[in-house]
């Protein structure tokens, strides 16, 4: 009876239609990224290669936007808003990816593994790195979406772009100067690791 049943599901499975379509639009790509519970490498990876995707991509038709789009100006405030929020989110993807292999101090009880340590920082620092490409990018695109004939224009459906553009142009939030500091912070404890010897510990 069991193998009747799974014979019958296995034949189902074959003749039915699978709903796929192929990802073609920045915004699809967009869709794809996603937050999960516990943040693995592999997953932020993941999440910009999506991104990345979604910067390379067409736009879809002003109809499948991720906001209402009433007229041109509406449609290009879109556009540098989305390129702009998705830089950001990259960071944040870079960023979660070096928090994994960051150290925040050089205990000396660490000194036994010293070369894996000083391996795991150079990983978050090159993270940190990668992410200073994509904080110049924002910030242009947040530039152009700042511009005066923009002035008076809001696109509520994306009211949280609208808000980091806003944030950016006040200087709220700067992932520059963030970066510079873990950069630097992760130099100083690198320094601190070589420096130690067979009497730290």
């Amino acid at each position: 009876m069991k193998k009747t049943v799974l014979l019958l599901l296995l034949g189902v499975t074959l003749i039915s239609p699978l709903s796929a379509y192929k990802i073609l639009y920045a915004e699809q790509f967009y869709r794809l990224y996603h937050t999960h519970l516990y943040q693995y490498p592999d997953d932020s990876a993941e999440n910009i290669y999506y991104l990345g995707m979604a910067l390379r991509s067409d736009f879809a038709n002003p109809l499948n936007a991720l906001a209402e789009i009433k007229n041109e100006n509406e449609w290009e405030k879109y556009r540098y808003l989305f390129y702009m929020h998705v830089n950001l989110k990259i960071i944040d993807s870079y960023i979660k990816t070096a928090v994994k292999f960051d150290r925040q101090e050089a205990f000396f009880y660490n000194a036994p593994w010293k070369e894996a340590n000083i391996d795991s920082l150079n990983k978050a620092r090159e993270c940190y790195v990668y992410a200073q490409n994509f904080w110049d990018d924002a910030q242009e695109w947040s530039e152009k979406a700042s511009a005066p004939k923009f002035a008076w224009m809001f696109i509520e459906d994306i009211q949280y772009w609208e808000d980091e553009n806003y944030r950016i142009q006040d200087g709220d939030l700067d992932y520059g100067a963030i970066l510079v500091r873990q950069i630097e912070r992760v130099d100083r404890i690198i320094a601190e690791f070589e420096a130690m010897d067979e009497n730290t510990y």
